[in-house]
C-alpha cells in the first residue's frame, strides 16, 4: 500500500530512502528524520554513541551531553553509553572518548 506524500513513513521505507540517498527524505523530514520512535533523550544518547564512535571533537561532545541531559539523562547514564560501547568500538576508542567526556560533564579526569 503505497502512502501519501506527507503521511509518516514505515521503517522499509524509510531505510529504502536511506539506502538510495534520496536527498529529499531528509530535507522534507527535518532534522530528527526518522527519529518519531524515539524520545528526545534516546535520540539524544544514541547521537553520543555515535559521536564516540566516529571519534568526535571536544567541543562536540559538550553539545552533545548538554543536549542529553536536558532531554532528561543523567551523568551516570552518560558514562553508561561509554561502557556500553566497550565491545562495539573497542577499548583504544573509549580511552580516547573518556576525557572529552568528562570534560563535556565538568569532570577532571586528571585528578586522580
Amino acid at each position: 500500500m503505497a502512502q501519501e506524500e506527507g503521511s509518516a513513513l514505515d521503517y522499509t521505507d524509510q531505510l529504502r530512502r536511506l539506502a538510495v540517498n534520496d536527498a529529499h527524505f531528509l530535507e522534507a523530514t527535518g532534522e530528527q528524520a526518522g527519529c518519531r520512535e524515539l524520545s528526545p533523550r534516546t535520540l539524544a544518547l544514541v547521537r553520543l554513541a555515535a559521536l564516540v564512535a566516529v571519534g568526535g571533537a571536544a567541543p562536540s561532545y559538550g553539545a552533545q551531553a548538554d543536549e542529553a541531559v536536558n532531554a532528561g539523562a543523567t551523568a551516570a547514564e552518560i558514562v553508561e553509553v561509554l561502557v556500553g560501547l566497550v565491545p562495539v568500538v573497542g577499548l583504544p576508542c573509549i580511552v580516547a572518548a573518556a576525557p572529552k567526556l568528562a570534560l563535556a560533564l565538568g569532570c577532571d579526569v586528571t585528578d586522580v
